[in-house]
């Protein structure tokens, strides 16, 4: 895999590329292809390239994931329910890292994090294999002391906090929970961190809302998909890739 200078700060930026998918399964064919789409945010910077294989696969496909991974220098950072199927797929494929996602076939997009704390026993014994296998883990949680905790109990390496409530909160002008659900990222930032986590950070963000998230000097890695494929059509990915990178490092500096 090929190496890349490490980003200011040490803040590294992933980029789903899943709703690409997202439009081509609309109509049937193979385009927009997600792996073309993949590749592009490669060139233009990105550090990582996140998809989220659904058990539904309303977007992205076994074949994306078989030719992401034949295909990507950056690493890919594979989404996935905590399901037998998507255990087997992953030990197939050994990614570089693995995101533990909850999912619900009815819902639009993962609406909330992993309930860990209530399902531990089961999760360190599924995520053990993974590890032992190379896989980096993540547990994507709320911004929850005890979800963090438990996160840590089971073995991962990594939480990735859901930053879904602060960008809805601020989408809507409801400023005192806006900045509420920044101050929960904060302190859980800190929290995760002093733990011994590696701390990430996504959903929902955008330009007007990725810079107090990218300034919290424990985070990491930041995974951005909607906005900047939605952003994509009106400028164009790299350049849409370039303004979320600039940010994102003007904040950390």
């Amino acid at each position: 895999m090929a190496a890349r200078p490490q980003p200011p700060g040490g803040l590294r930026l992933g980029v789903n590329i899943d709703h690409v998918a997202t439009v081509r399964n609309a109509r049937g064919g193979r385009y927009p292809d997600p792996v073309r789409a993949a590749r592009l945010a490669e060139d233009a910077g990105a550090d990582g390239v996140t998809a989220h294989l659904r058990e539904d696969r309303r977007h992205i496909s076994d074949s994306d994931i078989e030719r992401l991974m034949e295909t990507l220098a950056v690493p890919l950072n594979l989404e996935m329910a905590p399901t037998d199927e998507m255990q087997s797929i992953a030990l197939r494929h050994k990614p570089h890292a693995v995101c533990i996602v909850p999912e619900r076939r009815e819902e639009l997009t993962t609406e909330g994090g992993l309930d860990v704390a209530r399902d531990e026993n089961r999760l360190a014994r599924f995520i053990a294999p993974l590890r032992e296998a190379g896989c980096r883990v993540s547990m994507f949680v709320a911004a929850d002391r005890a979800q963090v905790e438990a996160a840590s109990r089971i073995g991962a390496q990594v939480v990735e906090l859901h930053t879904g409530a602060y960008c809805d909160a601020f989408a809507d002008e409801r400023h005192a929970q806006a900045r509420d659900e920044l101050e929960r990222l904060r302190a859980m930032a800190r929290f995760a961190h002093d733990l011994g986590l590696e701390v990430h950070a996504g959903h929902g963000l955008a330009y007007d809302t990725v810079r107090p998230v990218a300034a919290f000097p424990e985070v990491t890695e930041l995974n951005i998909g909607h906005f900047l494929i939605g952003e994509s059509i009106f400028v164009g990915l790299p350049k849409a890739l370039a303004e979320m990178r600039r940010l994102m490092d003007e904040a950390r500096a």
